[in-house]
């Protein structure tokens, strides 16, 4: 293996759509921006050659018609959803198919799309750190997180951010794992069980959201984080004591304890999108164990965001 002058960093982050469209008190709010621009001075300054991002969409793309696990984009352009930004994403293509090929023969069956379309789940943390779209050459990589029996199982993840691991081992440079979701929150992501059909309909087959459908989207999630917030509306409850384990879990290297959580579990304690936390998982257990630096460790459970927002920065 060609393992001369290779690095590797991990960058877990929370995303919400919410940001930047609820107001949040200003001590919160001070909190966050300084937390997000004190990230985006590391990662920059840490300077990837290459971002290999683990993100879930939400009904924007995949569908429950055809719903993988995992699905590596070789091409991949950003929907816009809550006023994120739009457009293509610069993934290296050859790089993408060489890593599917490297993931099919190490024992994962991954699906490949050769126009992945990504929604606020990948394009919020590239927007926050690098201003938008224009990022190092990207490998993009979506996890189902939303549409049961397909979520991957926390044992598959880690095995899985292991195999990428072996693989960016064989890479020059400077090799960015983004996981990008979690931690706790249950936002009102419809699922098959929903009462009404119509809605059945539309998380099952693909289809575009006209803007009007985009804005009510936008105005009803809006709805249910003030609600949240001040209490009328009653969404799950944040978890920051499973946010916290988790995050010790990830910074420690103990990444084996996790394995023990199960699917039910994670989904009462975490909330129904908790389990965008494993985004964090596939992308930390590429790289070693222990011996890594700290350069971010941040959290706050935020109500009126709908989300344990967390933020974690580990690099060799």
């Amino acid at each position: 293996m060609n393992t001369s002058g290779h690095s590797l960093a991990f960058l877990g982050m929370s995303h919400t759509p919410l940001l930047g469209l609820n107001p949040l008190p200003a001590d919160i709010d001070a909190d966050l921006q300084s937390a997000i621009s004190r990230t985006r001075e590391q990662v920059l300054g840490w300077q990837p050659d290459r971002i290999i991002m683990i993100g879930p969409d939400h009904y924007n793309s995949f569908f429950n018609e055809l719903m993988p696990p995992f699905c590596i984009g070789t091409q991949a352009s950003a929907v816009g959803d809550f006023k994120t930004p739009a457009g293509s994403l610069r993934v290296d293509e050859p790089l993408a198919l060489d890593l599917a090929t490297h993931l099919l023969d190490d024992g994962f069956d991954m699906a490949v799309s050769r126009r992945m379309q990504v929604d606020h789940g990948f394009s919020q943390t590239l927007e926050l750190i690098w201003g938008g779209l224009d990022t190092p050459p990207l490998l993009p990589i979506f996890m189902n997180a939303v549409a049961q029996p397909s979520v991957p199982r926390v044992r598959r993840c880690r095995m899985l951010g292991e195999s990428i691991g072996r693989f960016v081992a064989t890479l020059p440079g400077r090799t960015l794992m983004v996981g990008s979701g979690g931690l706790s929150h249950e936002p009102p992501v419809p699922t098959l069980a929903h009462p009404d059909p119509i809605v059945r309909e539309r998380i099952t087959v693909r289809s575009t959201p006209t803007a009007p459908e985009r804005e009510q989207r936008m105005q009803r999630v809006m709805a249910a984080g003030r609600g949240m917030a001040d209490g009328s509306l009653p969404l799950k409850p944040l978890n920051p004591q499973w946010d916290a384990r988790w995050m010790d879990a990830l910074e420690s290297g103990d990444l084996e304890r996790l394995d023990s959580l199960d699917e039910a579990g994670i989904s009462r304690d975490a909330g129904l999108s908790g389990h965008e936390s494993k985004t964090w998982l596939i992308a930390r257990a590429a790289l070693p164990r222990s011996g890594l630096t700290e350069g971010m460790r941040w959290y706050r459970d935020i109500a009126a965001l709908i989300a344990g927002f967390g933020i974690l920065f580990l690099h060799t």
